[in-house]
C-alpha cells in the first residue's frame, strides 16, 4: 500500500490549512451550530484554568482562544504550523487590543516544542485538532510527550480532537456515498487524502480520527490524570439545521445551552461528538 512519510504528510496538512486560514478564523462563529464547541470549550477552560499565568495555544491556529484568554488577562503563546494562519492570527490579534498579552506567535510542530523549557507554561492548549493531524503513532507520542513537557507540575491541558465515531455518523448523516469506507475508519482511525481508504475520497486533509479512551490513554501514560471528558457539540452533535433553527429563540436557545453545559461529560454522550476535549492536570 502507498503510503507518506512524516514529512509528506506535514505538508499535505500546512496546503490544506493555508487554503483555509480565513475559514478557520471564522469557523467557531460561523452559526449558532458551530459556536456550541468554542462556547463548551471556553466554559471548561474557565472552569480549569489557573486565576492567572502563561498560556500555551499549541496548533492555535488563527488565534481565536489566543485573542479569547488574553482579553481575559492571560499571556499567551500562540504556535501554529501554517504560516498563512499566522498571518491571520497576527492581524486578528492586532485587530483585538491584545498584543501586550499575546508574548509570542511562532512558527512550529506540537511535535517539537525544543523552543520551551521544562515546565515553562501554567496552563496548556491544543485545540481544534492538532492532534488529528499526526499520522505517526509515535508522533502523537512524542507531540504528548512535548505537551506535557512544558507544562508545570500541576497545571492543567486541554486537548480536544475529532472523533472517529463523531466521524462515522458524519458519513452516514452526510456522505452516504462513503459508507463502505466506514469500516476503514472504523478498524484504523486514519485517513490521507487521495490514498486512503480510497483514492477518490479527498474531502479533508490527512487525519487519525480518535476514540475517547485512546485520547485519554496517550496522555494518562505521559502523566497527566485525566479531570474531564467533554463532548464539544454535545447532545446537539450532528444536528446542524435542528440546532441553528433553535437558536432564533433566545429563551429556548438559552435552555438548551444549559442542559448541553450539564450534560456534556457524560460519558455515554463524549465518544459519539464531532469533536471532544480532555481536561487533564500533570502530575
Amino acid at each position: 500500500m502507498k503510503e507518506k512519510n512524516d514529512q509528506q504528510v506535514i505538508e499535505i496538512v500546512k496546503g490544506w490549512y493555508a487554503k483555509t486560514a480565513r475559514y478557520e478564523w471564522r469557523r467557531l462563529r460561523r452559526d449558532s451550530y458551530h459556536q456550541i464547541e468554542f462556547i463548551t470549550t471556553m466554559y471548561f477552560l474557565r472552569k480549569y484554568l489557573p486565576e492567572r499565568g502563561l498560556v500555551l495555544d499549541a496548533g492555535g491556529g488563527p488565534g481565536r482562544y489566543t485573542i479569547e484568554l488574553a482579553k481575559m488577562g492571560y499571556d499567551v503563546v500562540l504556535l501554529d504550523i501554517t504560516p498563512e494562519v499566522l498571518k491571520v492570527a497576527r492581524r486578528q490579534i492586532k485587530r483585538a487590543g491584545v498584543q501586550g498579552r499575546v508574548k509570542q506567535v511562532l512558527e512550529g510542530s506540537i511535535i517539537d516544542l525544543s523552543a520551551f523549557a521544562n515546565e515553562t507554561f501554567d496552563a496548556v492548549l491544543c485545540l481544534g485538532g492538532p492532534l488529528n493531524h499526526i499520522l505517526n503513532p509515535k508522533g502523537r507520542e512524542r507531540a504528548a510527550m512535548e505537551l506535557v513537557r512544558v507544562a508545570k507540575t500541576g497545571s492543567t491541558l486541554f486537548i480536544s480532537v475529532i472523533g472517529r465515531l463523531g466521524l462515522l455518523r458524519t458519513i452516514f448523516l452526510e456522505f452516504p456515498d462513503e459508507i463502505q469506507d466506514c469500516r476503514h475508519h472504523w478498524e484504523t482511525g486514519d485517513y490521507i487524502p487521495g490514498i486512503l481508504p480510497r483514492p477518490e475520497v479527498t474531502g479533508f486533509t490527512t487525519a487519525h480520527w480518535f476514540l475517547p479512551e485512546e485520547l485519554r490513554d496517550l496522555f494518562e501514560r505521559h502523566g497527566v490524570e485525566t479531570l474531564d471528558m467533554v463532548a464539544l457539540e454535545g447532545l446537539s452533535s450532528h444536528h446542524k439545521r435542528e440546532t441553528n433553527r433553535l437558536a432564533r429563540d433566545k429563551e429556548k436557545w438559552s435552555m438548551w445551552m444549559d442542559i448541553l453545559l450539564r450534560t456534556c461529560n457524560h460519558p455515554s454522550i463524549v465518544g459519539g461528538s464531532e469533536h471532544m476535549l480532555l481536561v487533564g492536570r500533570k502530575k
